[in-house]
């Protein structure tokens, strides 16, 4: 159950589709002048190493952020980032989306994070002191703080996928966040897998949600034999110019064919 470390995958291509979306998603949200409740499910350690034996072992950083980087302006938020987080930790740090979020929210928003597995969780808490950092199952932490105060803002939904029951039980926690957190933008990312063992999730979700923005992008598999074939996002109450941002960037996914 605890076997999955983001190490071995950190900065690949699913990580650019979904971390450039929420740093944008984010940075969206503190243009006004009113606080952020910021959520993730899944917080993983939260800075990552790719020059680790792990990171390297794969090499889908380099398949990833490390041709990938170009694709963004220097202004970007999650170029920003990127490039604040070398600047501190060296050229080799990657950031996760609990770094990201830090990075970019102010002093007046509150971040709450999740991660259930030990030496990830003890990582994160030592990454981000400041955070509301639970040692739990994250879709319980979810249910138990929603509505957040501040009532505005994100949550995240990023698990590993390694419980097979995460496709049938999603759509029922989803289901119930945006009962209770009616004003929050709920954002769940999930591979694109040659199994199909997503499509009935985004089915349901679809038929829940149909005001949601789906977001897709293709890439080859990271190694022969590799079921992860793209990456997805669900947004439910997507923020004005999203949709915008996730066209322009599919357009250099596409490249990549």
């Amino acid at each position: 159950m605890l076997s999955y470390q983001h190490i071995y995958h950190a900065g690949n291509l699913a990580d650019v589709h979904k971390h450039s979306l929420l740093a944008w998603m984010l940075a969206y949200l503190t243009r006004k002048d009113k606080p952020v409740s910021y959520i993730e499910t899944h917080g993983g350690r939260a800075l990552y190493d790719l020059g680790a034996d792990e990171a390297l072992k794969t090499g889908e950083a380099a398949q990833g952020i490390t041709r990938a980087q170009s694709w963004f302006p220097a202004d970007h938020p999650y170029t920003r980032c990127l490039t604040q987080t070398t600047a501190i930790h060296g050229k080799n740090a990657y950031p996760g989306s609990p770094m990201i979020a830090a990075q970019i929210l102010r002093d007046t928003d509150t971040i709450t994070l999740a991660e259930l597995h030990p030496a990830e969780h003890n990582a994160l808490e030592l990454a981000l002191p400041t955070a509301k950092v639970h040692r739990t199952d994250g879709f319980a932490m979810a249910h138990s703080i929603l509505p957040p105060t501040p009532r505005r803002g994100l949550m995240l939904i990023d698990p590993s996928f390694e419980e097979k029951d995460d496709y049938q039980t999603i759509p029922a926690h989803i289901r119930k966040y945006a009962r209770a957190w009616n004003v929050g933008i709920i954002a769940l990312w999930y591979p694109i897998l040659t199994s199909g063992a997503h499509s009935n999730m985004l089915k349901t979700l679809q038929k829940d949600h149909p005001g949601a923005l789906r977001h897709e992008v293709r890439f080859a598999p990271a190694r022969p034999g590799h079921g992860m074939v793209g990456s997805g996002l669900f947004v439910l109450r997507p923020p004005f110019g999203l949709a915008e941002q996730a066209t322009i960037l599919k357009t250099h996914f596409d490249q990549l064919k």
